[in-house]
């Protein structure tokens, strides 16, 4: 029973289902929905509810083969390179910045710890994973990690995104007291943003139909198709061409206009992450408990190095601080988290830029975190 294809996918489904609820209805709101399918997949398998790593079902073999990359093309087709104008070049400028300082903190923080002993062979994979997701978000650390395999790995895997959520959820105090605290330190004046724009079409709101949630499926599963093809033929990752196609079709107007692409996209994320939670088997994360000190160190000193880089780099080019402030948070936690905090300043003229900066840092990442990890 347990070894079922249609048991073990109901599970799952159920499983996404109950942490999405869970995370909107409960005290567990605090924790995020990505950890928490995690640490669900994680329970049930440790009890024998749904395979674990050391029984592994081929439903997970093609979930990471299909779904998982399947996530990351559908959430890079809200990346639109040409709205990115309406972010500004003070936010842009300051979220470049930011990303040199994530890959200046990736280079000491390996340094700071026996990365060969905590990570082994995964450390240049990790090394990338890190500047990924700490330069535009998760799907760039997915990205980096299924082509290494570095999912499989599920107990490092866990113990990464564990340390990455407790390290952004502290970034978003930090971000949120920095105007306040830099304005009495070093004033600078606020530089309002003239064209605000509209956020309606960056809404997580779609209406999809059977006839274009049909479209997008069929494009997305060509997609991966011709992306697989031509990785056979080259040498470059199927993901990092999969990754170029979805940016390249997210500049076109007709795709734009079909829905459905961020719905498949997180339901896709959440999937493929239940099943790295069910290969956190409990031996293997006794295993890597010595290494839990070092694992948080290495994720801390990352975003520490990144944010007093930037900070410096504002004091120096006299920046807006709700706009450093915004631009970090765009790629330490994304788009999303940027624009909760362009909200809690109060500052509607840098809701629109706080998006599109996030956006930026989803189609930037993948590709630094590749360069990232080939030259560690």
């Amino acid at each position: 029973m347990i070894q079922n294809p249609l048991y073990i996918l109901t599970v799952l489904c159920g499983l996404i289902f109950i942490s999405e609820w869970l995370t909107k209805n409960t005290f567990l709101k605090h924790i995020s929905g990505p950890l928490l399918v995690i640490i669900l997949g994680a329970v049930l398998a440790n009890f024998g509810l749904i395979p674990s790593a050391s029984n592994a079902s081929p439903v997970y073999d093609s979930i990471f083969k299909y779904v998982a990359p399947a996530s990351i093309f559908y959430l890079l087709l809200g990346v639109n390179l040409k709205e990115l104008k309406k972010a500004g070049l003070p936010m842009l400028m300051a979220f470049v910045l930011g990303a040199v300082g994530t890959v200046i903190g990736v280079v000491v923080a390996l340094n700071l710890i026996d990365y060969q002993e905590v990570f082994g062979k995964n450390y240049a994979a990790i090394a990338g994973m890190m500047t990924g997701t700490y330069t535009g978000g998760s799907a760039n650390f997915n990205a980096v990690a299924l082509h290494y395999d570095v999912v499989r790995e599920g107990a490092i895997y866990t113990g990464i995104v564990v340390a990455d959520n407790i390290v952004t959820a502290v970034w978003m105090l930090v971000t949120l007291s920095l105007p306040a605290v830099m304005m009495k330190i070093r004033p600078h004046k606020e530089l309002m943003m003239k064209e605000q724009g509209e956020i309606d079409q960056y809404t997580e709101r779609e209406h999809v139909g059977p006839l274009r949630l049909g479209l997008m499926l069929f494009i997305g599963l060509a997609a991966m198709m011709v992306s697989d093809l031509l990785a056979e033929e080259t040498a470059i990752p199927s993901v990092l061409i999969l990754t170029t196609i979805a940016l390249v079709l997210a500049q076109l107007k007709v795709i734009q206009k079909i829905p459905g692409a961020k719905l498949l996209g997180m339901f896709a994320v959440y999937l493929f992450l239940v099943v790295v939670g069910a290969f956190c088997e409990v031996t293997a994360l006794v295993e890597v408990g010595e290494h839990a000190v070092s694992i948080l160190l290495f994720t801390v000193t990352i975003v520490l190095i990144h944010g007093v880089f930037l900070v410096l780099m504002g004091t120096l080019l006299k920046s807006d601080w709700s706009i450093i402030a915004i631009a970090s948070q765009a790629n330490i936690g994304g788009a999303s988290t940027a624009l909760a905090l362009a909200k809690s300043f109060k500052r509607n003229d840098l809701l629109l830029p706080a998006i599109l900066a996030g956006s930026l840092g989803t189609g930037l990442g993948t590709y630094l975190g590749f360069l990232i990890a080939g030259l560690v």
